[in-house]
C-alpha cells in the first residue's frame, strides 16, 4: 500500500521570528544606487537596431533611457519608459528581462552578462514614482467616456492613456482594490513596501479617470448596460477561474489554489499570522508555482516540494525562476503527476503521485510507477481560466477562441463598441508587460475610432496612426 501513516496536521502560523520574516521578505532586488546606475549604464552599447528593444512587448526604447541615465537625466529617462509603458515602475520589477531584454542584449550573446535593463528600468521609474511626479497632462476634452471594467495591468493602461487623450474613463474593479495580479497575485518579495497600490494612485494623477471597486460585471454592472451608457468599453477581466487538480481527495483540508493563498499572503498585515505546512507541495510549473514555494519556504515551511509533471525545460517558470528556488531551499522534482491527495480525518496528510515518460510522439503518460511525499499542505498552481460571467449581451455575444475573447490586431472584440486585452483575450501571454500593451492597443484604437470625422474614410490603421501622433503631442507638453 502506499498511504503514509497519519499524523496531526502541522500547518501554524509564526514558524519564525519577525526578524527573520522581514529579511525572508524583502527586496529580491535592492534598486541601484546612483553611482552604480551610472556605472551600468556605461556598459550599453546603444545598438542602431536594438535587440533590446525589439524584445520589449512594449516597445520602450531602452538605448534612449539608458543614455538619458548616463547623461544625469532619470527623469527624462523614466518620462521616456512611461511613454511606452505607464506601468513601467511594476515591470522593472516582475518581468521576466531574462527571457526578454536581457536575453535580446549583446552583451549577453558576447560574455554572458547583459546590461541590467530590468533594474535600470526601476532606477529611472522610482525618480517619478517615488516623489509623485507624474510626467503627463491630459489633452482638451473629447466630451467622449469610455468603460474600462477591471483594474489590472491591461485596464489602467487603458485608462490612463484613454484619459491623456482626453476621454473621461470610469475602471470598474471587482476586488476592493485596483491592481489585478499586480496587487493581489505576485510574489511579496518582488513588489515590497505596497508597492502596487503606489503605483495605482500615480497612475490616476493624470485626472480624468473614476475608479469604482467592488463593482462585478455580471453582478453590480452589465455589459447591455455598458454599451447604452459609454461611448466605447474596454474588458480587462483577468482569469478568475482555477484550473481542477483532477487528483482523488483534492476537497480535502490543506488541498489550496496557490493563486488565492498568494493573495491572502499579498494583504495580511502580519506575515507572522498566516498559518503555513511543514511539510508543502505545490503541484504546478509556471510563475505561480514558484511564487507559491518560495513564499511557503520564506514562512517558515521546512519542506517544500514543487512537483511538474513533465521535465524542467518544459516548466513555464524560467530558468532564473527554477535556480531561484532551489537556492532558497525548495525541491523541484520533475516527471511526477498528481494521482490522488492522501488525508486523514479530512485534512491533508501526503499527495500521491505517478511518475511519467514523454513519448516519440511528445505525449505524456503514466509509468504506473507511484510516489508519496508527505505533506501537510498541497497547493494547486495548474493555470487559471476564463470565466465568460456577465460577458454576452442580449441578443449580441462576444466571440470566443481557445476559451477566450477573440481579439483583432487592435483589439476589438466582435461586439461593436467593446475592446478587449489582458489574460481574458485568446492571444493573451499572461504577462504584465504584454497586458500593458494590449490596453495601449486598444486605447490608441478606441480614441481612433471615437475621434473619426463623420464621413470620412481612413484605414485602422491610419487612425490608430493618427492617435500614436496626438500621443506624442500630448506626452511632449
Amino acid at each position: 500500500m502506499n498511504e503514509i501513516r497519519p499524523h496531526q496536521p502541522d500547518i501554524a502560523a509564526a514558524r519564525l521570528d519577525p526578524d527573520l520574516l522581514a529579511k525572508n521578505f524583502s527586496d529580491i532586488h535592492p534598486p541601484l544606487e546612483p553611482h552604480e546606475a551610472l556605472v551600468e549604464a556605461d556598459r550599453c552599447y546603444f545598438c542602431f537596431d536594438a535587440p533590446c528593444m525589439q524584445a520589449c512587448p512594449t516597445s520602450i526604447d531602452i538605448p534612449l533611457f539608458i543614455r538619458e541615465i548616463q547623461a544625469g537625466n532619470p527623469k527624462g529617462a523614466a518620462k521616456t519608459i512611461f511613454q511606452a509603458n505607464i506601468l513601467g515602475g511594476m515591470c522593472a520589477r516582475v518581468c521576466p528581462t531574462e527571457v526578454l531584454c536581457e536575453e535580446a542584449c549583446v552583451r549577453e550573446a558576447a560574455e554572458g552578462k547583459p546590461v541590467k535593463i530590468g533594474l535600470l528600468q526601476r532606477y529611472a521609474t522610482d525618480r517619478l514614482i517615488e516623489p509623485g511626479i507624474h510626467p503627463f497632462t491630459r489633452a482638451a476634452p473629447t466630451g467622449k467616456s469610455v468603460a474600462v471594467v477591471g483594474a489590472g495591468p491591461a485596464g489602467l493602461a487603458c485608462a490612463h492613456r484613454l484619459a491623456m487623450l482626453g476621454h473621461e474613463v470610469t475602471l470598474y474593479d471587482a476586488r476592493d482594490k485596483a491592481g489585478g495580479l499586480n496587487e493581489y497575485g505576485i510574489a511579496a518579495y518582488k513588489a515590497t513596501e505596497r508597492f502596487a497600490a503606489r503605483e495605482v494612485d500615480w497612475i490616476l494623477k493624470i485626472g480624468g479617470i473614476a475608479l469604482e471597486t467592488g463593482r462585478a460585471l455580471g453582478r453590480d454592472i452589465h455589459l447591455d448596460d455598458l454599451r447604452a451608457d459609454y461611448d466605447a468599453v474596454f474588458l480587462g477581466l483577468g482569469l478568475a477561474g482555477v484550473n481542477a487538480l483532477g487528483a482523488e481527495g483534492e476537497q480535502h483540508g490543506g488541498s489550496r489554489d496557490a493563486v488565492a493563498w498568494i493573495a491572502e499572503l499579498r494583504q495580511t498585515m502580519e506575515l507572522g499570522a498566516l498559518p503555513v505546512g511543514r511539510r508543502v507541495v505545490v503541484i504546478g510549473g509556471g510563475m505561480t508555482a514558484v511564487d507559491a514555494a518560495v513564499q511557503a519556504k520564506a514562512l517558515g515551511a521546512e519542506e517544500v516540494t514543487i512537483a511538474y509533471r513533465r521535465g524542467r525545460e518544459a516548466m513555464n517558470a524560467s530558468a532564473y525562476e527554477q535556480e531561484l528556488a532551489l537556492s532558497r531551499g525548495v525541491a523541484i522534482r520533475t516527471h511526477l503527476q498528481p494521482k490522488r491527495v492522501l488525508a486523514h480525518s479530512g485534512q491533508v496528510t501526503g499527495i500521491e503521485l505517478e511518475r511519467t515518460a514523454t513519448g516519440a510522439d511528445g505525449r505524456l503518460a503514466g509509468t504506473g510507477e507511484i510516489v508519496v511525499i508527505e505533506a501537510d499542505q498541497v497547493f494547486k498552481a495548474i493555470g487559471q481560466s476564463f470565466l465568460a460571467d456577465g460577458v454576452s449581451g442580449e441578443g449580441e455575444g462576444i466571440d470566443f477562441e481557445r476559451g477566450r475573447i477573440r481579439v483583432d490586431a487592435e483589439r476589438r472584440t466582435s461586439l461593436r463598441g467593446v475592446w478587449a486585452g489582458g489574460d481574458c483575450i485568446s492571444e493573451g501571454d499572461d504577462l504584465t508587460v504584454v497586458a500593458v500593451e494590449d490596453g495601449k492597443i486598444a486605447a490608441l484604437s478606441i480614441h481612433a475610432a471615437l475621434t473619426a470625422p463623420k464621413g470620412v474614410l481612413a484605414t485602422a490603421g491610419e487612425l490608430v496612426g493618427e492617435a500614436i501622433a496626438a500621443v506624442r503631442g500630448v506626452a511632449g507638453r
